[in-house]
């Protein structure tokens, strides 16, 4: 047995994110997908782990107690760059989008509980092959994964949850277009049609890019702002999870160090302490990236692969549920014209994957078909953050049901 310490194993994650990045870099489908780095890598380091293992009798024990930490600075993040003004900028066409996404993602934890119920699982296998991967994506994936696997002794559940994401991941991105397509021929809709720059889509968030470049550039300054109000996150979280331990609902730290996060984000401008978006979200994906990256090497892949099939089996059945939704309910909520076309695939992106995923599909529709500025609006606003804040919140009523046994 090669036991690794806590530095050690963190140099280890490191090399795992480099190793994923090269891979991403050179294999076009892993590409194309989005499938991200510290999926890969980790992947890779477990397959490497479950061959010494398995060849050679060599284990290797990681020193991996830091995750939690990572987690909660990656969900304090979220909240520190949601910015609660930008839902004036989507207007009537954002709030309706909202009330379309919210009963899926009740209507994603029914389909899993009850195929887990058909499959003779436990109900929390349901819920994680439900809107805690699908709509949470790798993340919440493996927030919820790991309280399973401390509090309810599921074993090889955080493999199967990061399995159940990067499968949504494909999905999502395989979907999307061909439901567009279906619409477009099935309503006979008229397309804005390819402008002569070749109707490429703007980037989500650089509508103002003369702005955008007046900013001043990020410097050691801004990082250690981010940085204080990062642990301020995390101290508050604390208390509030002490405080609220006793509640009949059992509300995870990630969701106070989230909320914690949106208030000193929104209140912050008020009184000029404002850390800055770009050094918040940097931090933030670094903590995610090490966070998966040390789920991923840690995985038992052997166990994980004898109940592979079930899982694959609801997420098949979740795949269709979510590509009829996106085309008799989203497409009908959100005005039944193009800009509800490229929504709808847009739902189908992150309903089963991640905003990227939503971006990629938009912007695909939008080189072939035309731009969708409305589109280009609400869908990064509402997979940026408000998902996340609806999906936690409806995960935290459904595992506080009696017959799930959650937290």
């Amino acid at each position: 047995m090669i036991s690794l310490s806590a530095v050690d194993s963190l140099l280890l994650a490191c090399l795992v994110l480099l190793a994923g990045r090269l891979l991403t870099s050179r294999i076009g489908f892993l590409a194309r997908y989005s499938i991200p780095d510290p999926v890969v890598g980790g992947l890779l380091c477990a397959v490497g782990v479950f061959a010494l293992t398995e060849l050679a009798g060599l284990g290797i024990e990681m020193d991996t107690d830091i995750r939690s930490v990572f987690l909660l600075i990656f969900f304090s993040c979220i909240g520190l760059t949601a910015d609660l003004r930008l839902i004036k900028r989507g207007g009537p066409r954002l709030l309706v989008f909202l009330l379309a996404v919210a009963p899926f993602l009740a209507l994603q934890n029914m389909v899993g509980l009850g195929m887990a119920w058909m499959l003779d699982m436990h109900p929390l296998m349901g819920l994680l092959a439900g809107s805690i991967t699908l709509v949470g994506g790798h993340g919440t994936g493996a927030a919820y994964a790991a309280g399973f696997a401390e509090l309810n002794n599921i074993q090889d559940v955080m493999a199967l949850a990061m399995m159940s994401a990067t499968i949504g991941l494909v999905m999502g991105g395989v979907v999307g277009g061909p439901v567009a397509e279906w619409l477009l021929r099935r309503h006979k809709i008229r397309t804005p049609g390819v402008s002569a720059q070749g109707g490429h889509a703007i980037p989500p968030g650089n509508e103002n890019g003369a702005m955008a470049a007046t900013r001043a550039p990020l410097d050691t300054t801004a990082f250690i702002g981010s940085l204080a109000a990062v642990f301020v996150c995390l101290a508050v979280g604390e208390v509030l999870a002490m405080l609220s331990a006793d509640l009949p609902v059992n509300i995870p730290d990630f969701l106070w160090c989230l909320v914690t996060g949106i208030v000193i984000r929104n209140a912050g401008p008020a009184i000029k302490v404002a850390p800055d978006d770009r050094a918040s979200d940097i931090l933030g994906n670094i903590a995610l990236s090490l966070f998966l990256a040390m789920s991923m090497m840690t995985i038992d892949l052997a166990s994980a692969m004898q109940i592979a099939g079930p899982l694959i089996l609801i997420l098949a059945v979740q795949t269709a549920v979510c590509m009829l939704y996106a085309a008799w309910v989203v497409f009908r909520i959100v005005r039944k014209d193009y800009e509800a076309v490229v929504i709808s695939a847009a739902f189908c992106g992150f309903g089963l994957g991640t905003t990227a995923t939503a971006i990629a599909n938009m912007q695909a529709l939008a080189r072939r078909h035309g731009h969708a500025p409305e589109a280009f609006i609400v869908v990064p606003i509402t997979g940026a953050f408000l998902v996340d804040i609806m999906n936690v919140m409806t995960l935290t009523l459904f595992i506080s049901l009696p017959f799930i046994g959650g937290f």
